[in-house]
């Protein structure tokens, strides 16, 4: 038999955003994996797990043997199909278990007896892993980072959209960036937010853009971090400050927290959704108590409460806005002023969506 092929022109993967056929158990794949990875398995979590010990006590050899004998018959050829079948909807996928050992190599030599060859990523899992986590490091010596600030509700996240060369933090980690930022899709895996990030860079540096955008998150989006070296370089970035009406902020947070929240939950609760909603929004306003004090929790929660009967009464959402107003004049715009004042010597530029997206194209 020819020798099975393998490749770690890692480069490549992220670049064509190549298909990947992750054959690790789901206790390995949900702990993290790839953009464009989908698992299955060559052994489920039960298989894996009493082969480990067999290996543990055993050695290799009787490993291997308990394994072959444990997926065998229609269960081998389910998986086999199942790998088959994802290479033939895509030709150019590639296959990969940990180190991209003997769980890729037995999966690429039944694949091979069935009539498919496919390319096994060399050092597998781990080897990938490594490469994206120095390509997020080493990023930093190659691109002048932009932040772009602004208050609660200004718009940040939609400019950033029309920003060829940014990177959405917030989408990569499924959250909104504040106290009433979850969303009703959980965040990825650490790993996974990792993985998204260095791709998005590896991407965007590609296409030899000196400067990347991205928005004033701080460390943290939500439960995820953003890998310390990278953070640190993004914090001492000079920012951009989107200015914008409190009207206009008021309009964009009630579309966001209100209305789209109202019918995400919707789609994921039916008939319960007005119910966790509220409840998530209770929990929230319970998260930022200490903060606000006493005095102005009461009002900002006495304000949801009657905003909430309102929508119940008459179907109408008109008074959140005036809880909305409350959250961001009281709690939102005094903490991001004192955050700003300390950072007021990195301030490049100030003004609406189009006069930031002019200065933009005129400092390329």
């Amino acid at each position: 038999m020819s020798e099975l092929p393998q490749s770690d022109d890692f480069k490549s993967i992220v670049l064509n955003n190549t298909p990947l056929i992750d054959v690790r158990a789901p206790i390995e794949f949900q702990k993290g994996a790839f953009k464009n990875a989908l698992n299955f398995p060559l052994m489920n979590n039960e298989e894996r797990h009493i082969i480990g010990i067999k290996y543990k006590e055993e050695g290799n050899e009787a490993a291997v043997k308990l394994g072959h004998s444990l997926v065998k018959g229609d269960t081998k050829n389910q998986r086999i199909k199942a790998w088959i079948d994802f290479k033939t909807e895509h030709p150019d996928a590639l296959l990969y278990c940990f180190r991209g050992g003997q769980r890729s190599k037995i999966s690429q030599e039944w694949m091979r007896e069935s009539g498919k060859d496919i390319v096994r990523l060399k050092g597998g899992y781990k080897a990938f892993r490594s490469y994206l986590m120095q390509e997020v490091i080493e990023s930093t010596k190659k691109f002048q980072p932009i932040i772009l600030g602004g208050r609660t509700g200004s718009g940040k996240t939609i400019l950033l959209q029309n920003i060829n060369n940014s990177i959405d933090l917030e989408g990569l980690a499924n959250h909104r960036g504040s106290s009433f930022g979850r969303k009703t899709t959980p965040q990825p895996s650490q790993i996974n937010f990792e993985n998204a990030l260095a791709y998005d860079l590896i991407q965007k540096l590609d296409r030899d853009f000196k400067k990347l955008f991205f928005e004033d998150e701080g460390k943290y989006v939500g439960s995820l971090y953003i890998p310390k070296e990278f953070a640190d370089y993004l914090a001492e970035a000079p920012i951009i400050i989107l200015e914008t009406s409190d009207k206009k902020r008021i309009d964009i947070t009630f579309d966001e927290y209100i209305v789209q929240a109202q019918k995400d939950y919707l789609t994921l609760f039916g008939n319960d959704s007005l119910q966790e909603w509220v409840k998530d929004i209770q929990e929230a306003m319970k998260r930022i108590n200490r903060r606000l004090g006493s005095a102005r929790y009461k009002v900002v929660s006495t304000l949801f409460e009657d905003a909430l009967e309102e929508q119940i009464n008459s179907n109408s959402l008109h008074l959140y806005k005036v809880w909305i107003a409350y959250l961001l004049n009281e709690y939102y715009d005094p903490m991001y002023d004192y955050q700003i004042e300390k950072n007021v010597d990195r301030i490049l530029f100030r003004g609406n969506s189009e006069e930031i997206l002019s200065y933009i194209e005129a400092n390329k």
